[in-house]
C-alpha cells in the first residue's frame, strides 16, 4: 500500500508521539516502572506495548480508520487543513518540557493550534472539571483507606510482592493504560490522516497504521529503557508510590475517572489534570489522618505541581495564537 502523509504531519506525529509517551508515562505507568524496579525494563516494556497495540488497532478497527477513538470528531482527511511547519512546534516544545521534568498538559499543548477558541473553552472547561472531581475522590478515597489499608501497606512493606498483588497490580495497569490511550490516541494521530477518504476506505490506511503504531513503540521502548525520564520525579516525590499494593489503588482510582469523562462526551481533556487532582486529594488525605507528612509540606508539594501544570498551559495557548500570526506574517 502506498504511503501517504506529509512531511511536517509526520515531523509532528513523531515528536508529538514520543513527548506525550514520555510525559505522561508519570500519570499511566508511573506507578506500574515505579513498583517493579526489579524486574527487567524488557518485561515491563513487552507488558505495556502489547496492551498499546490491542488497543490502537481495537479503536482504528472499530472507528473505520480512526484511532483517536472519536476524540477528534473529525471524518475528513485532515481536522481543517494539512499540517504545516508551526504545527510541528507544540510537540517540539512539549518535549524540551518533558526534560525538565515539568508535567504538561499534553492535550492543550498539542491540540489547542488546531482548535478553535470554543473548542479550547470547552477543553479547559473539562480539563478542571476532571481536577476538581479527581481531587475530591482522592480524598475521600484515602480518607477511607489511609487510616486503615495504607497504614496496613507501610506496617507490611515486605509483603506486597505476593503474587495475588502482582496480579491485580498489572490488571489495574492493562486497565488503566488502555482507558488512557482511548483518551491520549487524539493528541499524537491529530498530524495523521484518520476516519474515512472519499473513495470509502480508511484515510489512514494499513500500511500507514502499521508504521505509526511500530514507530510509537520504539518511542515508548526508550521511555521504559530511561525508567520513565525525568517527569518520573514527580511521581517519586509522593507516598508509597512504590509499594505495587498502593499502585494498583492510584490505578484504578485514576483508571475509572478517565473512564467516567471518556464516557461522558467525545471532548478532549487533559489526563495531567485528572492525575494531579487524584494525588493532590490522596495526599492531603494521607497528611491529614496519617500524619506521613505535614500538611504545609503537602501543600509546597501540591501547589509546585499545578503551577507547573499552569506554565504548561499557558505555553500552549501562547503558542497556539502566536504560531498561526506568526505564519501569516512570514507569509505562510
Amino acid at each position: 500500500m502506498e504511503i501517504d502523509i506529509g512531511l511536517w504531519a509526520a515531523v509532528g506525529f513523531i515528536l508529538a508521539a514520543y513527548a506525550v509517551v514520555g510525559n505522561d508515562a508519570l500519570q499511566t505507568l508511573g506507578p506500574f516502572i515505579n513498583s517493579n524496579r526489579n524486574l527487567p525494563w524488557q518485561v515491563l516494556f513487552a507488558f505495556a506495548g502489547t496492551v498499546l497495540v490491542v488497543v490502537f488497532f481495537y479503536g482504528y478497527l472499530q472507528s473505520g480508520g480512526d484511532p483517536s477513538f472519536g476524540r477528534l470528531n473529525n471524518t475528513t482527511k485532515y481536522p481543517i487543513f494539512e499540517p504545516k511547519w508551526y504545527h510541528a512546534l507544540p510537540p517540539l516544545a512539549l518535549f524540551v518540557l518533558t526534560r525538565f521534568g515539568i508535567p504538561v498538559s499534553t492535550t492543550f499543548m498539542v491540540l489547542s493550534i488546531f482548535a478553535t477558541m470554543g473548542g479550547m473553552y470547552s477543553m479547559l472547561t473539562k480539563s478542571l472539571l476532571g481536577y476538581v472531581v479527581a481531587f475530591i475522590a482522592g480524598g475521600v478515597v484515602y480518607a477511607i483507606l489511609a487510616p486503615t489499608l495504607e497504614r496496613w501497606f507501610l506496617k507490611t512493606h515486605d509483603q506486597q510482592h505476593a503474587i495475588g498483588w502482582l496480579i491485580i497490580q498489572w490488571a489495574m495497569t492493562a486497565y488503566l493504560w488502555s482507558v488512557w490511550l482511548m483518551q491520549d490516541f487524539a493528541n499524537i494521530f491529530i498530524f495523521l490522516p484518520r476516519g474515512v477518504d472519499p473513495s470509502g476506505g480508511p484515510a489512514l490506511n494499513l500500511a500507514e497504521a502499521i508504521l505509526a503504531i511500530g514507530a510509537i513503540l520504539v518511542l515508548l521502548g526508550i521511555t521504559f529503557w530511561n525508567k520513565g525520564g525525568p517527569i518520573q520525579r514527580i511521581l517519586q516525590s509522593k507516598t508509597s508510590v512504590d509499594d505495587i499494593r498502593s499502585a494498583a489503588i492510584i490505578n484504578f482510582v485514576y483508571a475509572t475517572l478517565l473512564f467516567y469523562f471518556k464516557e461522558m462526551n467525545n471532548i478532549p481533556m487533559s489526563t495531567t489534570w485528572v492525575f494531579l487532582g487524584l494525588i493532590a486529594g490522596r495526599e492531603f488525605a494521607i497528611a491529614t489522618i496519617d500524619k506521613v507528612r505535614t500538611v504545609g509540606a503537602t501543600a509546597k508539594i501540591v501547589i509546585s505541581d499545578a503551577v507547573k501544570a499552569f506554565i504548561g498551559l499557558i505555553v500552549s495557548v501562547v503558542l497556539a495564537v502566536g504560531l498561526p500570526m506568526a505564519a501569516v506574517a512570514l507569509g505562510g
